[in-house]
């Protein structure tokens, strides 16, 4: 009788490994309860944050409320380094302008 080259024995453990992985990796997902929901809003409430983003994080929050709260970081910390880049590019491209007077005729 044939007798296959690789066993299925040897590949049993390794196949079961990897499926039993993701489900004790997997968190608990429980949705966002209305104190909750307030944090979240008020986490917004420093920023000037688009109507649409913050119906968003509550979307999200009915179903799961870790990733509402982490939607709501990644937004804000996008927000935060978009504006420290601006302050950075304007504090790098102002000039120092100065008038010199022996090149302006101020007699007109």
């Amino acid at each position: 009788m044939f007798k296959p080259l690789i066993e299925d024995t040897l590949f049993k453990p390794l196949i079961e490994d990897t499926f039993d992985e993701p489900e004790q990796l997997r968190e608990t997902i429980s949705p966002a309860t209305d104190a909750d929901i307030l944090k979240l809003i008020q986490k917004f409430s420093g920023f000037e944050t688009p109507t649409k983003v913050v119906l968003q994080a509550i979307a999200i929050a009915s179903y799961d409320c870790a990733s509402a709260f982490r939607y709501a970081d990644n937004y804000l910390n996008i927000i935060k380094n978009k504006k420290q880049r601006k302050k950075l590019v304007l504090q790098e491209s102002a000039p120092e302008f100065c008038i010199n007077p022996k090149y302006v005729d101020f007699r007109n």
